[in-house]
């Protein structure tokens, strides 16, 4: 039995003439942090659309804890996304909003730890949140997010807009969780520094194709042996920029 939570088969997914993902391929493992990386326009949103369940690809598998999650809203119910582009009812301050969640998400959503996370997060419960600015939206999307409990948490470029203090108690919260309760979490971003002391795998993506995907450790291991950065260890904007440059199209090896 597969102990990857998330499975990507051979996906494509072209809009009219323009192919965004093609014969896409990535493992996830089962309480583990994983960082898709890419350039803008690489096919991270794409990818992460389809494993929300909001985006069919054309051809291809895309399996959440075994079971396809397009058109499966029992599957969809055991995970978060949070997507870059956000969307919040009109006049909706986070009081509204977490009653909202708490009635779709009625067997796990967890009230104190919302309260909690509002209050870490210096969140003003009554305000309506699209008068909020981007930076403190993501971040009551996040607070909602994490208090549903999910199995597994797809963030789209999460960190955008962040200060570091609440990328730091942010990402604190998610260590917790996946340490505790064997969440999963796939993070989509162009912001390597951040992703660095986080990610346990790193997927890297170009023009919709996958060039690497392996244990971060172990790369940072490859990269060494090849001196990339001398004998320092590399960072990931280095492994980053490395295979960039002397990669072709892509590939899942």
């Amino acid at each position: 039995m597969s102990n990857n939570m998330i499975e990507v088969k051979n996906i494509t997914k072209t809009f009219d003439d323009f192919t965004a993902v093609n014969d896409f391929s990535m493992n996830v493992p089962k309480g583990s942090i994983y960082g898709l990386v890419g350039v803008n326009g690489s096919g991270k949103t794409t990818v992460i659309k389809q494993l929300a369940g909001v985006m069919q690809p054309n051809s291809g598998e895309v399996t959440i804890n075994g079971l396809p999650v397009y058109d499966d809203a029992e599957n969809k119910a055991t995970f978060a996304y949070v997507p870059d582009e956000l969307f919040f009812f009109p006049r909706y301050n986070l009081k509204k909003l977490g009653a909202f969640y708490a009635n779709m998400y009625s067997t796990t959503w967890n009230q104190s730890r919302f309260e909690a996370l509002i209050t870490l997060l210096e969140l003003d419960p009554k305000r309506p949140v699209n008068r909020f600015s981007k930076g403190m939206q993501k971040q009551a999307a996040l607070a909602l997010a994490l208090s549903t409990c999910p199995q597994v948490l797809l963030l789209d470029e999460p960190i955008d807009g962040l200060d570091p203090l609440v990328r730091s108690r942010i990402f604190k919260w998610i260590i917790t969780d996946v340490a505790d309760r064997q969440m999963t979490v796939l993070v989509s971003s162009h912001n390597l520094k951040e992703m660095d002391g986080i990610c346990d795998t790193v997927g890297v993506m170009k023009s919709g194709k996958m060039l690497i995907e392996k244990d971060l450790d172990q790369l940072k291991a490859q990269m060494l042996e090849e001196k990339i950065s001398g004998d320092m260890p590399p960072t990931l904007d280095e492994i980053f920029i490395h295979l960039y440059e002397n990669a072709g199209g892509g590939s899942n090896e």
